[in-house]
């Protein structure tokens, strides 16, 4: 292998955007308190190298102020405290979102500010006033409406005043909606990111009750998700008057879906809350989405905010791959996978009038998996494990007992005929056809696999059967099977599984099993990943994983790279992030470069690969991956 390049170097804030939510004590309607906190808590968060800090709904007043909002002190100073706030971050390279009341005209508004670099770079008015229950905002306020952005007077400033505005930090837009604009079936967020905002804020000032605090979470995971968008919600402290209702403080950071960070509701933890946002994730997922929104109607305002971290406010999971959750969740995922394996195979047999499975057992995980799975299948089509399926042990000289004897005992205490074909001699008469020299090398595994392969499609015939195929998502990655050996088959059950999620899936499948043949599947568990190609078969002396790497690396990998279309640069360091307690760096870019190389030189392999359902991601170029076999990898991409 070539020595490893110098990849370029990878800088956080190329693509993540810090963003916090602060929570403040509020003196209802003493505004230089609400100003002082506001202060102490910007200056917390723009030491942390943030570049965004989203406070709640009118936070300078206090949103319970009720009557008092429109007198005439009050009003003015609101403004003169927003003014005063907006002065005290020039220099400090960090925007943030404030709630105030506004007069514009003959009118009041729910407002939120946007002040960076000493300016008040725009107001942003209140779409959706709600009437019911304990609110009453249009007691005091009025809606904007559809009307379009005007200026205000603002001291010695016009401010863009108006519902469709957008704020530069850095390469990114935020736009902004207040509380009720979240919960309404149009919410002004459509028209935003619409627009190009990758990020909405929300300042809020929402009241407890219960369930509500599920109910709103996942009303912000599920906006952020189908809008392909950050979401940074903030609301109200406990602080605010109780004589009614009761705030809780609840903040939450989201990005497409997925929760970044949460302060609970009557959180005793810290008042500010911070996440970095993965922009490049939601371009990449807008570009993708090919029915995305386009539009062009709003001018974005800068900040003058450049994104600045040199360290990552994120937790990066080592095995995106494996399900998280409770019990309960990861259990139906489970099942679920098991199931789109299954039906997959049994439509297949039916639509194509076949009678049999005949599969390869080798006793290793993946045959191991690919066996459950037929036998679900066969439950799908209403026949027991035996009737379908037939299976193969296929021993050569490398073979170990251990393997043999459990692929055997498997499928035999499941009532499964299992036929034994020695390779040994077929092998060696094929090597000996081409005068071979007997050295260990590629043509001598290759021709093993070959011929295990060969016999597999021919039993098949035999029986008017299908060829099972067993190779894994993460193998197929690699390239790491024989052409036209194990590579090849009629349908692939395993296609869409990558490897760290084969040995869990075994696991669970093993529950389903009666005790003695679950015991055999807990041993394969525990038996060493092997072609087992090279050796005297007397123990297990090829380890895939010392040859091509650790498999839990090259899936962390594949999953970036896959999912994300993430250049190597920002893999590596992600990957250094997520295994720092128990991979080196060195050891990291390493296998990262393998991964690569063997990625780009195997698309050839990929380019023949047999049907097999899509489970997840899939590599598949029929579907997901398609990509020229000719391809070159230059080490930077």
């Amino acid at each position: 292998m070539k020595d490893v390049e110098k990849a370029p170097t990878y800088r956080p804030a190329d693509d993540y955007l810090r963003v916090a939510t602060a929570t403040p004590e509020v003196a209802v309607g003493d505004i230089p308190t609400n100003l002082a906190h506001h202060i102490d808590l910007y200056d917390a968060a723009s030491a942390n190298d943030t570049s965004l800090v989203v406070f709640p709904e009118l936070s300078l007043t206090g949103y319970t102020l009720q009557d008092l909002v429109a007198h005439p002190s009050i009003l003015r100073g609101a403004t003169q405290a927003l003014q005063l706030f907006a002065e005290h971050t020039k220099g400090k390279n960090t925007a943030a979102v404030v709630g105030l009341p506004f007069q514009e005209g003959n009118a009041l508004y729910n407002c939120a500010a946007v002040v960076s670099e000493g300016e008040v770079r725009g107001i942003v008015p209140k779409q959706h006033l709600p009437t019911y229950n304990e609110f009453y905002e249009k007691r005091w306020y009025q809606t904007w409406g559809a009307r379009t952005t005007t200026t205000v007077q603002l001291g010695s400033a016009r401010v863009p005043f108006g519902r469709d505005q957008l704020f530069q930090i850095g390469s990114q837009y935020v736009g902004i909606e207040i509380c009720e604009d979240l919960w309404v079936p149009e919410q002004p967020s459509i028209n935003l990111v619409a627009n190009g905002a990758t990020i909405i804020a929300n300042p809020s000032a929402s009241p407890e009750a219960v369930a509500k605090a599920s109910y709103r979470r996942g009303l912000v995971a599920h906006t952020a998700g189908r809008l392909a968008t950050g979401y940074v919600y903030s609301s109200a402290s406990p602080t605010e008057s109780t004589a009614e209702i009761v705030m809780s403080g609840h903040a939450l950071i989201n990005e497409l879906g997925t929760p970044l960070a949460e302060r609970a509701p009557f959180s005793q933890q810290g008042p500010l809350l911070f996440a970095d946002i993965d922009a490049a994730h939601i371009q990449h997922d807008r570009l993708k989405a090919t029915n995305f929104p386009s539009r062009h109607d709003i001018v974005a305002t800068p900040t003058y905010v450049t994104p600045s971290q040199a360290t990552l406010e994120r937790a990066i999971d080592p095995h995106p791959f494996v399900p998280k959750g409770s019990a309960e969740a990861i259990t139906e995922r489970f099942d679920t996978i098991l199931n789109i394996q299954a039906t997959g195979l049994a439509m297949r047999l039916r639509s194509a009038s076949i009678e049999k499975v005949v599969l390869g057992l080798s006793g290793g995980l993946d045959s191991t998996l690919a066996l459950l799975a037929a036998i679900q299948a066969a439950q799908v089509l209403g026949k027991k494990p035996g009737e379908l399926i037939h299976t193969l042990t296929m021993p050569g000289v490398a073979s170990s007992d251990r393997t043999q004897n459990n692929a055997i005992e498997l499928a035999t205490s499941l009532g499964i005929t299992n036929e034994e074909i020695p390779i040994a001699q077929l092998s060696q008469n094929q090597l000996d056809a081409l005068h071979h020299t007997g050295e260990q090398d590629v043509t001598y595994e290759n021709t093993q696999a070959r011929i295990r392969q060969a016999l597999v499609f021919n039993k098949a015939n035999q029986l008017n059967g299908l060829a099972l195929g067993t190779g894994d998502m993460s193998e197929i990655a690699l390239g790491w099977c024989t052409y036209n050996g194990d590579h090849m088959s009629h349908y692939n059950v395993n296609a869409s599984i990558p490897k760290t999620l084969v040995r869990m899936l075994v696991r669970h499948g093993a529950q389903s099993l009666p005790p003695y043949p679950a015991s055999i599947v807990n041993d394969i568990l525990d038996t060493p990943v092997s072609p087992e190609l090279v050796g005297d078969g007397t123990e297990i002396t090829q380890s895939t994983e010392a040859i091509v790497g650790p498999y839990e690396l090259h899936d962390f990998f594949l999953y970036h790279f896959l999912r994300w279309k993430e250049p190597r640069a920002k893999i590596g360091f992600l990957a250094i992030k997520a295994f720092e307690d128990t991979r080196t760096p060195e050891e990291v870019e390493k296998w990262l470069e393998v991964f690569m190389r063997r990625f780009y030189q195997n698309q050839w392999k990929r380019q023949a690969m047999p049907d097999g359902a899509k489970v997840g991601l899939s590599l598949s170029p029929k579907g997901d991956w398609r990509m020229a076999a000719e391809t070159v990898y230059n080490g930077t991409i």
